[in-house]
């Protein structure tokens, strides 16, 4: 029987994604660690004639039903919010939001990149905030939308997390692990890098005060609170609001020498290091140095994740193919061994549309056979991912000076059977997969530390350890057929 009750008090976490958001109750005991899901609402972006954008009043009013969902559960504490990285909103001097906020598959950035990067050199850029280069940074998004006429009413800037942490109590902040991943944060000094914002001509006023994750942002305003049913005195924590850095935090590591894979709509493959690696060879390689929780840091780099198999999962529902992720997988296991690799971060992969044929188009480029119905392309792209896993984690260890020994697979793709083995074939090292809720579980965590219900992060991995459901997988296999398809893939890219 699990040590936790109904009686005992909940922490709310809204744990927001790129295609659905959820309110889940975490109750957090000694030896317990249970988490329930309230609420689930779909994420889904618009297409307006100027762009793609966010719909985040659908985003807020789903947060809302969910906290009411979440009080009916029991005494709520606390509520947390976590969210996906760069995107932001603008508000006036009254506080109010300007237009709706820009999606970052959009695409309007990729000449701004072009432009900041010519004023401010790529080496000059990585060597204060150690960013992977990726065309939608925060920082080229702002370089395009500084050219707009709602620039110039633009007082406040806000990232996602942060956004929906003002609506719900109408204070102003930014939270670091979100803040680092915007090309503006100093990955040294651990603050927001006054000379590249002026150097860039924006207005260092925008940017608001930085928060430590485990921090009392705010209590529920009572316009808020009531239709929740929420006390109007309910505190609102500051978590690791980049959903990556809330799922390192829970990943249950007990022993050094762990890389991580947080897998979902993206890949976070990576290492918890004490600085940042901001040397030339690591900017070459296009590592990022994000800030984790307690001042760790998070050197990982962004990999096109399962994004690639929803798309294709789309597509073919689209054209009345079975979509069934079960029957797909069983399809991939059967299918032939490496008969076609791509490289997941091919820009073509990028944005929303039919994944099989951007697919097809980037082997017949290479030389490859096109894949075999539908599982020959899911054995491609999970085959592809574990390659990409095998090559990020090695070349992390080398540029970082870490010998490996295990690699803890954590989200939504911790539930692929294929993808967890294939990793640990892949990179011949053993590889821990779950919690596949880690994202909310690191939120729930941060609500009970900052309430003191739990310890460090040495505590919390702990408790995640003893408390969720983990499968191990060992190497198995030729390696040498993993290295023949990084060749392969390496000579056609």
């Amino acid at each position: 029987m699990p040590a936790t009750s109904r009686n005992d008090p909940v922490f709310a976490a809204v744990d927001l994604g790129a295609t659905s958001g959820r309110v889940i109750t975490g109750r957090v005991g000694p030896d317990d660690l249970v988490l329930t899901e309230a609420h689930r609402f779909a994420n889904t972006p618009v297409r307006l004639p100027d762009g793609l954008r966010w719909d985040v009043l659908a985003l807020h009013q789903g947060v809302l039903d969910g906290l009411r969902a979440a009080a009916r559960t029991g005494p709520v504490i606390s509520v947390g919010i976590d969210t996906w990285a760069v995107d932001y909103g603008l508000l006036d001097a009254d506080g109010s939001l300007l237009g709706i906020p820009y999606h970052y598959r959009d695409g309007r950035s990729g000449a701004a990149a072009e432009r900041v990067l010519a004023d401010i050199g790529a080496r000059e850029l990585y060597g204060i905030t150690g960013l992977q280069h990726l065309p939608f940074n925060t920082v080229f998004q702002l370089a395009a939308h500084r050219t707009t006429a709602q620039w110039n009413t633009a007082r406040t800037l806000l990232l996602m997390p942060d956004l929906l942490v003002y609506w719900l109590t109408g204070t102003v902040g930014a939270e670091v692990t979100n803040a680092s991943t915007t090309g503006l944060f100093d990955a040294r000094t651990c603050t927001w890098s006054d000379a590249l914002i002026g150097r860039l001509g924006l207005d260092r006023s925008l940017f608001p005060p930085l928060r430590e994750p485990g921090c009392v942002a705010g209590t529920l305003l009572p316009e808020v609170a009531g239709p929740t049913g929420l006390p109007a005195g309910t505190p609102v924590v500051t978590v690791a609001s980049h959903d990556t850095a809330s799922a390192v935090a829970a990943v249950p590591a007990t022993e050094p020498g762990f890389a991580y894979v947080s897998c979902g709509t993206w890949s976070l493959a990576g290492l918890e290091l004490d600085a940042p690696v901001l040397t030339e060879e690591s900017r070459a390689a296009n590592f990022t140095n994000e800030r984790g929780i307690d001042g760790t840091v998070r050197y990982l780099r962004n990999i096109m994740g399962m994004w690639l198999l929803e798309e294709c999962r789309r597509s073919w529902a689209r054209d009345g193919v079975s979509t069934s992720l079960s029957d797909l997988l069983g399809a991939a296991a059967r299918a032939r061994p490496f008969a076609a690799v791509i490289d997941p971060d091919d820009p073509s992969f990028l944005a929303p549309g039919d994944m099989p044929s951007r697919i097809d188009a980037a082997l017949t480029r290479t030389g490859q056979d096109l894949p075999v119905g539908p599982g020959g392309y899911v054995r491609c792209v999970l085959e592809s991912l574990a390659l990409a896993h095998r090559r990020t984690l090695r070349e992390a260890a080398r540029l970082a000076g870490r010998e490996l020994t295990r690699v803890h697979l954590v989200g939504g793709g911790s539930r692929n059977e294929l993808l967890c083995r294939w990793t640990a074939d892949a990179t011949g090292l053993p590889v821990t997969a779950g919690p596949a809720e880690a994202t909310a579980l690191g939120n729930v965590l941060l609500q009970a530390r900052a309430h003191g219900s739990v310890g460090g992060l040495a505590d919390m991995r702990g408790l995640v350890a003893r408390t969720q459901e983990l499968r191990h997988y060992v190497p198995q296999g030729d390696p040498s057929a993993w290295d023949r398809a990084e060749d392969r893939l390496a000579v056609r890219s």
